[in-house]
C-alpha cells in the first residue's frame, strides 16, 4: 500500500509518468421499442424491455498528474488484450518516457509474462524494460485512481442503453475528448501518513 501511496506523492515527471490501469465489463443493451421523445411537461418514455447483445470490455488508462485518460473498448479481457495495451502504452502514448510506472491490481492477466504470449521475446523484453509495475494490495483496488475515473465515466456516459461496440466506442471517445480538454483529474489526498494513522490494525505490532 505504501509503495502506491508514495508513488502518488511524487512530483510530476514526464520522463517517468505514473499511469493507473484497470478494466471494466459493459453490458451491451438494445432497445426493442423506440423511446418516445420528451415533450413539455413530459419526460422521455421508454419501454423496460430490452435485448441483450453481449458484453464488451473497457481498458482504462489514467495519468492523474497530467489530467489525461484513454479508454479502449475491446471484445474481451485476456492476457493478449492486456499485452496489446502495454505495447500501445509504450509505443503510442508514451514513446518519449524513460520508464512508465504502472499501477494495477492483482488480476491474473496483469503480469509482464503476458507480453511473451503475444510478441517475440525481443519485443516483449523491450516493452517490459520500460514498464515498472506497482500492485495495489489484495482487496484494496480502491487505491487505484483509475477506479474513480471509471466511476465518473459510468455516471456521465454509460447510464444509457448502448447496443453495440461501435456506438459504445463513439460515446466513450466523445466523453474522453471533452474530459481531456477540460484537464479534469482526481484530487488524491490520502497519503502514507494517513494510512499509518487510520489503518494501524494492518501493520504488525513491533
Amino acid at each position: 500500500m505504501e509503495d502506491v501511496l508514495d508513488l502518488y506523492n511524487e512530483p510530476y515527471d514526464p520522463k517517468k509518468p505514473t499511469l493507473c490501469l484497470d478494466e471494466r465489463p459493459y453490458q451491451l443493451v438494445e432497445e426493442v421499442r423506440k423511446p418516445i421523445p420528451a415533450e413539455p411537461g413530459q419526460a422521455e418514455r421508454y419501454d423496460y424491455e430490452y435485448k441483450r447483445n453481449g458484453v464488451g470490455n473497457l481498458f482504462a488508462l489514467f495519468e492523474p498528474l497530467a489530467s489525461w485518460r484513454h479508454i479502449e473498448v475491446t471484445q474481451r479481457r485476456t492476457k493478449i488484450d492486456f499485452a496489446k495495451q502495454l505495447k500501445d502504452l509504450v509505443d503510442v502514448y508514451y514513446p518519449q518516457a524513460d520508464v512508465i510506472r504502472l499501477v494495477v491490481d492483482n488480476l491474473n492477466i496483469h503480469t509482464p509474462s503476458a507480453l511473451y504470449e503475444v510478441f517475440s521475446p525481443q519485443k516483449a523484453r523491450r516493452i517490459i524494460q520500460k514498464v515498472e509495475f506497482h500492485y495495489t494490495p489484495k482487496h484494496a483496488s480502491w487505491l487505484n485512481q483509475v477506479e474513480i475515473e471509471l466511476s465518473v465515466l459510468s455516471r456521465q456516459c454509460l447510464e444509457q442503453r448502448i447496443p453495440n461496440v461501435e456506438i459504445l466506442s463513439s460515446e466513450i471517445t466523445a466523453w474522453e475528448t471533452e474530459r481531456n480538454q477540460k484537464k479534469a483529474s482526481v484530487y488524491w489526498a490520502f497519503k502514507t501518513k494517513d494510512a499509518r494513522n487510520k489503518m494501524q490494525r494492518l501493520y504488525p505490532s513491533v
